[in-house]
């Protein structure tokens, strides 16, 4: 009988006076909405969780209903509210710039500064980087002051990778079916890769990249349920090779740690933003060796931030 169901048996028959809920420690978020959770030393997995529990995050003690199938009721710990308030922010920021149609309207008694404008007698247009109206009107004498141009970053782009897979051998390997890292059955190590062609370095031209985070989900039946690191590379192929696929930086292995099921995000470092955003560097790859940190991935999708 597994630990699932001797936690319903052991809390659901006790007397009355026993506590109806027990505390836990959430391991990771699961692709379906769920929570891996640690409960008297194992691993649960895939624990559904009540609307209640909202912001849920690796890390959060949390109570549960005991049964064969139990249930996340709530965290324990601070309101959510405060510290997703920034983040309701940044999506309307980014709402908004959706639906602006215009971005900037100065005027001055000079022409306007950049490239890109175009002259309607002494009203000027352009269009920003991306893709939105910005007027500067040119007048012969000022009664009040411009405003000031606000200057917004350009909106953040999402690449999502236009292929993936999986070598072994120094050539591909047609029997996973997910970009996976080690060896599980003594025939190799295996190598992940993920293909972007030249989409993110197309994406920074011109811009001031301030960040770059990836988001993976760990595959579900491959090696042990608890969490295994991600042996994250860079590698310079726009598309799946026919030979082996080749590492370039790394590893970075302390970026994500995923049990089965879970879903992460990690921020890339600053020299590998840098490498992908001027195109020395293409996609990102996975390596490990051994049974120890075996696991597939699936995901790939790259989130990039502008400053400028």
């Amino acid at each position: 009988m597994g630990v699932r169901e001797d936690l319903g048996i052991d809390l659901a028959a006790g007397p009355p006076a026993r506590p109806t809920t027990v505390l836990c420690r959430v391991v990771d978020v699961t692709d379906e909405g769920g929570v891996n959770i640690m409960y008297q030393g194992a691993l649960l997995l895939d624990v559904a969780c009540s609307t209640a529990y909202r912001g849920r995050q690796a890390g959060d003690l949390v109570h549960v209903r005991p049964g064969v199938k139990p249930l996340v009721l709530y965290a324990v710990g601070d309101d959510p509210g405060a510290a997703t308030d920034s983040s309701v922010r940044d999506i309307a920021r980014e709402i908004a710039v959706d639906e602006d149609a215009v971005t900037a309207a100065t005027w001055g008694t000079g022409g306007p500064s950049g490239s890109g404008w175009q002259t309607v007698n002494t009203l000027y247009v352009r269009k920003d980087a991306d893709g939105k109206a910005q007027l500067y009107m040119q007048l012969s004498s000022i009664s009040d002051t411009s405003p000031v141009d606000p200057g917004r970053a350009p909106k953040s782009k999402v690449i999502s990778p236009t292929d993936s897979g999986s070598w072994r051998g120094g050539r591909p390997d047609e029997y996973a079916s997910a970009p996976t890292q080690g060896d599980w059955t003594g025939r190799g190590n295996r190598r992940g890769g993920w293909f972007y062609g030249t989409a993110i370095a197309a994406a920074c031209m011109g811009r001031t990249v301030s960040g770059m985070k990836v988001s993976f989900t760990r595959k579900r039946g491959s090696g042990v349920n608890g969490k295994v690191p991600m042996n994250l590379y860079l590698h310079s192929h726009t598309a799946p090779p026919s030979g082996q696929l080749n590492l370039g930086s790394g590893p970075e292995d302390g970026l994500l740690r995923l049990s089965v099921g879970a879903k992460g995000t990690a921020s890339l470092p600053a020299s590998w933003r840098s490498a992908l955003a001027s195109g020395s560097a293409r996609g990102l790859a996975i390596y490990a060796s051994g049974r120890s940190e075996y696991a597939s991935f699936t995901g790939g999708k790259i989130t990039i931030s502008f400053s400028a």
